[in-house]
């Protein structure tokens, strides 16, 4: 038994030696993925993160750990030895939740990486990485945009599967969103967005307010940046080919009641109490300029 686990740990020794041996920082990583992971161990889709990270070189991959309970930490750090070249594992040594794993995997990368363009994903592959890849290439090709997020938009040739048992209650936080961010958005809430590399420190540079509403405080913080007409003039919306919904990622019941109080609480923060100023009251400022 003694022998078997000794050559167990010579074997785990080994293929580390072989990873850091066939790691080459010189690889530049354009785009870069935030992935935040809390208790994966037994879904976590090795396989499928792996294959695309052998596949595309030039996509960072950095893989929050959120405080998990359970080996979750092991296996990406098992996957990173899968691609050294381009898989990252940030740990976090306590829970925070998914805005706060996001959080830090952005900034984290914005520090230690140059990537151009740096966005977020959920584990569970509701959105795949090459959908995500081929959003990116698309916010490439209209470069005056600041950031680019997926929607769900339900239509012909789109593979897009929600829960429609919670349609009136997702109706109404829509049209509060709406009235909110006083834009036309289809889908604030999936969880496929990117962002210009420049982007990242001031809108991640603090805490999100709320656990389940940091997509719309991310627009909030443009609008109080740039100026209320930034999300038409600065955001592009990707209409995503395919979307499944992963059933134990739901809101609970209580969660969805206090959504619209806490929308009421952002808008009070970002748009009562803090008042435009300076460059935020230039109407005519032009979006993409101040990006650059």
């Amino acid at each position: 038994m003694r022998t078997l686990q000794i050559q167990k740990q010579e074997n785990g020794i080994s293929q580390l030696l072989k990873s850091t041996l066939n790691y080459d920082p010189e690889i530049q990583h354009q785009y870069a993925i935030i992935i935040p992971c809390y208790n994966e161990e037994k879904r976590f889709a090795f396989q499928e993160f792996k294959t695309f990270a052998l596949e595309h070189p030039e996509v960072l991959l950095c893989l929050v750990n959120d405080g998990s309970k359970d080996r979750t930490l092991a296996v990406l750090r098992g996957i990173q030895t899968e691609s050294p070249n381009n898989i990252v594992v940030f740990d976090m040594p306590q829970n925070g939740g998914k805005s706060e794993a996001v959080r830090q995997g952005m900034l984290f990368v914005h520090k230690n990486y140059d990537s151009k363009l740096i966005g977020f994903l959920d584990a569970d592959l509701a959105t795949h990485p090459e959908e995500w890849l081929l959003m990116a290439k698309y916010k490439e090709a209209h470069p005056k945009f600041g950031a680019i997020v997926g929607s769900r938009i339900q239509r012909l040739g789109a593979e897009i599967n929600r829960d429609d048992s919670r349609s009136l209650a997702s109706t109404v936080i829509k049209k509060i969103i709406k009235s909110i961010l006083k834009a036309n958005f289809q889908d604030t809430q999936c969880g496929a967005k990117i962002f210009q590399r420049n982007l990242i420190p001031f809108l991640f540079k603090t805490q999100f307010k709320t656990p389940w509403l940091f997509d719309v405080e991310i627009f909030l913080r443009l609008q109080e940046k740039f100026g209320k007409t930034t999300l038409q003039k600065g955001v592009l919306e990707y209409p995503l080919l395919q979307w499944s919904e992963i059933g134990d990622s739901r809101l609970k019941l209580k969660d969805t009641i206090k959504i619209p109080l806490q929308l009421l609480g952002l808008y009070y923060h970002y748009q009562v109490k803090s008042k435009p100023k300076g460059i935020l009251s230039n109407k005519k400022s032009n979006f993409s300029y101040q990006l650059n």
